[in-house]
């Protein structure tokens, strides 16, 4: 959590260079366009000029930071020793470490920051450090504070190979969502940028400026949601076997069972409402933060204030 600490002070200290870099760009632009204002004023052009509306948002491409290069770094070592914390666990309790949710959590938000780390080999996703790094440190110190458990024994239904399967695969689900709930996230903060198109000088969020568009926010939190997707489907087809395996009935109408299910469904109709209904910028991406949050809804309240078969989850 201190690496992760750390990182996160990094991403922040390189979104505001970014935004400094939009306010030096921004003034410079200010004073070109006063320099041709009074030209063409002079010349009597200057009602063409000032006539000039500023409905595109201007986009600055950032210089490379050597504050983000530490900023990854931090996460890497983070990861690290995340993963040495995991293995160790898992190495103590003679068992994969995510049978309870304090271990889940360890697990999840792993995978969280092995996913991000991945997907930066194909696509520069640096701009999310802070978003992913505080959520992941969000997450860990709340398994620390309140879910924290010793190791103890699995109950039956637990001693399974599809623990193994079932729970890794909703994890990594899981960990795509968390990436696709990012980037919708900023894709909405951006599409309202652009909406006012706004210049560089009266940008609030500056660093706003320097980040994809919103269109390439939503394709990429929508190929990113589809992966997730995938894996949660098979998440709920796994489930059902190993509830017939253990329980004698593929389903019963658990509230666990039933929000996987809730889930399913979300993604399936963002899935199908943005590809055969046209629901494209701000529709899609709410229903992908919708999404999300129907994720943590079923990881924490239901595990911790609803009865039923999955009740050791909560241990």
């Amino acid at each position: 959590m201190a690496m992760y600490a750390l990182a996160f002070i990094a991403f922040a200290l390189d979104l505001a260079k970014r935004s400094a870099e939009v306010s030096a760009v921004g003034n410079e632009a200010a004073s070109a366009d006063a320099a041709s204002v009074s030209a063409t004023a002079t010349s009597g052009g200057g009602i063409a000029t000032l006539a000039r509306a500023d409905i595109d948002a201007p986009q600055v491409e950032p210089k490379r930071s050597a504050v983000l290069r530490v900023a990854v770094a931090l996460t890497v070592l983070g990861f690290l020793l995340q993963l040495t914390a995991t293995v160790t666990r898992g190495v103590a309790a003679e068992r994969v470490p995510w049978a309870n949710m304090y271990e889940f959590a360890m697990t999840g938000t792993l995978l969280i920051i092995a996913v991000y780390l991945a997907v930066l080999v194909r696509v520069d996703l640096r701009f999310l450090g802070t978003f992913i790094t505080g959520l992941v440190l969000v997450l860990l110190g709340i398994a620390a504070v309140n879910f924290y458990v010793e190791v103890v024994p699995l109950p039956p239904a637990l001693q399974s190979a599809w623990l193994i399967i079932h729970v890794f695969v909703a994890s990594l689900a899981t960990a795509f969502f968390a990436l696709g709930f990012a980037l919708s996230v900023l894709q909405l903060v951006q599409h309202r940028r652009q909406l006012i198109g706004m210049d560089l000088q009266r940008l609030k969020l500056k660093f706003l400026a320097t980040l994809p568009s919103a269109e390439r926010l939503e394709n990429l939190a929508y190929r990113t949601n589809i992966v997730a997707f995938i894996l949660w489907t098979f998440t709920l087809i796994a489930g059902a076997i190993w509830a017939e395996r253990a329980w004698g009935r593929y389903w019963g109408w658990d509230t666990k069972e039933v929000w996987t299910f809730i889930i399913w469904v979300i993604y399936a109709g963002y899935i199908h409402a943005r590809a055969t209904r046209g629901w494209r910028g701000s529709r899609s991406a709410w229903l992908s933060i919708i999404g999300f949050t129907a994720v943590m809804f079923n990881f924490s309240v239901v595990n911790l204030f609803f009865k039923g078969l999955h009740a050791y989850s909560g241990l």
